[in-house]
């Protein structure tokens, strides 16, 4: 719970420091440092619900399968095996 609570006080620093550099204005800095917590805590409760529904699952699954073709990979997470390198010295006897 402490590393929680120590990100949350350094996330907050960091709302309120980012926006008054930008904006040179406490008042906009406080708003920001306020408001943005509260719209993530919003988004947040959205994404937690629907992250397990049947779409986003299926959603999900093909995002997986087509970022495994763009890394050589054949959508079972497993390397193609062309990718496979030996690292061991071979003897020549």
């Amino acid at each position: 719970m402490t590393k929680t609570a120590t990100f949350g006080v350094l996330h907050v620093g960091t709302s309120f420091g980012v926006t008054y550099g930008i904006t040179g204005s406490y008042t906009m800095a406080g708003m920001v440092t306020v408001v943005e917590p509260l719209a993530n805590t919003v988004m947040h409760y959205f994404f937690d619900r629907y992250w397990d529904h049947p779409k986003v699952v299926t959603v999900r699954a093909r995002m997986g399968r087509i970022v495994g073709r763009a890394r050589g990979r054949h959508g079972n997470g497993h390397d193609h095996p062309a990718h496979h390198f030996s690292t061991k010295a071979r003897s020549i006897t």
